[in-house]
């Protein structure tokens, strides 16, 4: 499919239908719009590919998921509003600021697999070479090349694939948590979960869902964290159902 640009030339993706859009689709952490392909068929939609993902540049300076919401705010304003914005993993994060951002613009949200919360158990502390690594350099013992190093081996896959300014973004992002927006948010939301997320465990939807004031959680079985491109056919079923409810 043909790619479009939006906001100024600031960001790129695809258009879906002939009419103004009524869904926003935004992918997860080093993926593109073309997770969402299977899932907005049929339908009047946009899915755009993040500052720094795809074709779409990266932002000027480091921030979090409320600095994304703010860029890709634009994008509701071309749109036949409210709309139902879909989110996956990071996307999911700057949707919920939107939401927030923009009440009377957001009808409905579908998030899957996103880190909307810490996990109820946060993951062991980074290695001990690490760590020791990290208090040479405050000391002034190392350099930078070699901390960079150690970041090399002992990060995440993501954490090893960003460099700059978007490794920059990355860290910022992971530390954030998001109760304040899901508190606020006023509009319908479906979870749709994948049982076996890794990345966002089960446990972090259940939780975001007591915090909603209307979410639905569905769990999908055999489903990993991928479900836009895993499970197209089961976000496709909640997206409809959330444009269903609009005015």
């Amino acid at each position: 499919m043909a790619l479009s640009s939006f906001a100024d030339g600031s960001l790129f993706g695809t258009r879906f239908g002939a009419a103004s859009p009524r869904v926003v689709a935004l992918h997860g952490w080093g993926r593109s719009h073309q997770d969402f392909v299977s899932s907005l068929e049929g339908l009047d939609a946009v899915s755009i590919d993040l500052p720094g993902f795809g074709v779409s540049p990266p932002p000027s300076e480091v921030g979090g998921a409320a600095m994304y919401a703010d860029i890709v705010s634009p994008i509701l304003d071309m749109c036949d509003t409210p709309v139902v914005l879909v989110g996956h993993s990071f996307g999911g994060r700057v949707a919920v600021h939107l939401a927030e951002q923009r009440p009377a613009a957001v009808g409905g949200l579908v998030l899957t697999g996103v880190p909307l919360l810490h996990r109820a158990h946060r993951r062991g502390r980074p290695a001990l070479r690490f760590r020791f690594g990290r208090l040479m350099h405050k000391w002034g013992l190392v350099n930078d090349q070699f901390l960079e190093g150690l970041r090399d081996k002992y990060g995440s896959a993501d954490y090893r694939a960003a460099s700059g300014l978007m490794r920059d973004i990355l860290v910022t992002v992971v530390n954030e948590s998001y109760e304040q927006q899901l508190r606020s948010i006023s509009a319908p939301v479906d979870l749709v979960w994948g049982d076996g997320d890794d990345a966002a465990p089960p446990e972090i939807a259940a939780r975001a869902e007591a915090l909603l004031a209307d979410a639905r959680l569905t769990l999908l079985g055999g489903i990993d964290h991928f479900v836009p491109t895993t499970a197209p056919s089961a976000l496709r079923e909640a997206i409809d159902r959330r444009l269903g409810a609009l005015p």
